[in-house]
């Protein structure tokens, strides 16, 4: 788990804190950020910054999961994949007008139900227009996202 500042204390609650502190499969990394992904098709790596040291690493990772808060914060993203005016992403029947894809959608079928404006890039969670922004509704998500993301690749 990478977290950006030098604490979960100050934007989490103690209860939450403590349960991640006390699961031994979570590493916490603070003062860290993923700045890069890499693959080939689908992600391999992530390159993570140290924020004090500004020292970069690369790490296997098959999947992120970003917990954006009250905030999106989606400038990062490419101008392919749709926001709202608000920064969140828009995904699924949001995307349709009229009940048709959004312009340049280079495939047979409409966006799948958390597929963003760019094919095979699906969302889930707090980043998604429309959520419920709890937790509950990530984890469905997320579980959800895996289905589509093997539906979308069959």
């Amino acid at each position: 788990m990478l977290v950006r500042g030098p604490t979960l204390a100050e934007t989490m609650s103690d209860y939450l804190v403590r349960e991640l502190e006390a699961t031994a499969n979570v590493t916490v990394r603070y003062n860290t950020e993923a700045v890069d992904g890499h693959g080939d098709g689908r992600l391999s790596s992530l390159t993570l910054k140290d924020r004090t040291s500004g020292t970069t690493e690369t790490v296997p990772a098959t999947a992120l999961f970003i917990l954006v808060g009250a905030e999106p914060h989606t400038d990062w993203l490419p101008g392919t994949i749709r926001r709202d005016r608000w920064g969140f992403v828009v995904t699924g029947d949001d995307l349709l007008a009229d009940g048709q894809p959004p312009a340049g959608w280079p495939l047979d079928r409409p966006p799948l139900l958390l597929e963003t404006s760019l094919p095979g890039v699906f969302a889930a969670g707090d980043v998604r227009h429309g959520s419920t922004k709890r937790v509950a509704g990530a984890v469905g998500d997320g579980s959800v996202a895996i289905r589509l993301v093997h539906e979308h690749l069959t």
